[in-house]
């Protein structure tokens, strides 16, 4: 897309955008999805599939707060979240709300955490966060505004619980991040958390973890100061790896390794010269909240 140096396309450029909100909502096992909130917590937000970011917040959620790990109020929800039970080794999904897909370009990554007491309806995933999956740049010949980046158009992650995990029970997290926006620190967290229960013999330990919150700030160039419009794959690589998104996933072994996941866009090129103004949200989000103000069972 290009964007006109006027106002008016600046604007309007905010319409997809804003009505390109999501949140994963369902978990696929076996090929089968389950029902909205079956195994995935909650959140209480009004509008679900808002998002979190460090400025201009929706309702003063940022990734410096402890809602961060599994969205807000979703802990109040996790007695009555199931949990579902994976073999070490599957492959499972993420599904987002209302079937529909991703249209914001960033990376996305799935996280893990086990439950200390062995009881994850009781864990508030104040522990070690583990990184098993991730995508980022993918697409040599991509708009880095768009398809140049591996989750644009998806609707689910899919991905391996390594097959090395331990058994017990586990918080996983997917994630999305729009970088939209982030040339005004507004990049946009898009996350959820999973209830499940790991069977198998596995005895892996993973050798990088995290804390939730404190795995982001916005001293990191990747979600405050990157301009999709202005800056070269190569600089955009090059903040990724500055942050935990460029970090290697655990495999299952005693140490990470880099994802297969993820390719090299380093011949990619910006889309057009001229930046689009971004403001947060607009009139656009209220039309969204009308159309699909029936988040779940809140």
């Amino acid at each position: 897309m290009k964007y006109l140096p006027t106002l008016f396309a600046a604007t309007a450029a905010l319409a997809p955008s804003a009505s390109a909100h999501y949140i994963f909502s369902k978990l696929v096992l076996n090929g089968e999805v389950s029902e909205d909130w079956q195994y995935i917590r909650e959140t209480t937000r009004s509008e679900c599939y808002m998002p979190t970011k460090f400025t201009n917040t929706f309702d003063n959620l940022t990734p410096n707060d402890s809602d961060f790990r599994c969205n807000l109020g979703s802990f109040s929800n996790a007695a009555k979240t199931e949990v579902a039970e994976v073999a070490a080794g599957d492959t499972i999904g993420m599904k987002l709300f209302y079937d529909t897909s991703i249209a914001h370009p960033g990376p996305g990554q799935v996280f893990m955490s086990k439950a200390p007491s062995g009881n994850v309806q009781e864990y508030e995933g104040d522990g070690e966060w583990f990184k098993i999956w991730e995508k980022t740049l993918c697409n040599e010949n991509g708009d880095l505004t768009k398809d140049a980046w591996c989750t644009y158009g998806m609707s689910q992650f899919e991905f391996q619980i390594p097959e090395n995990t331990p058994a017990g029970e586990y918080l996983v997290r997917a994630e999305h991040v729009g970088l939209h926006g982030a040339q005004a620190n507004e990049a946009e967290f898009f996350y959820s958390c999973a209830q499940i229960k790991v069977t198998g013999s596995g005895n892996g330990s993973p050798s990088q973890t995290y804390k939730i919150p404190g795995l982001y700030n916005d001293n990191m160039k990747l979600f405050n100061g990157l301009n999709l419009w202005v800056d070269s794959a190569d600089a955009i690589e090059t903040d990724i790896l500055d942050t935990p998104v460029g970090d290697d996933v655990w495999n299952g072994s005693g140490s990470s390794s880099s994802s297969s996941s993820s390719g090299s866009a380093s011949s990619a090129a910006a889309a057009a010269s001229s930046t689009p103004s971004y403001s947060g949200y607009s009139s656009y989000g209220q039309q969204y909240s009308q159309q699909y103000s029936q988040c779940g069972a809140n």
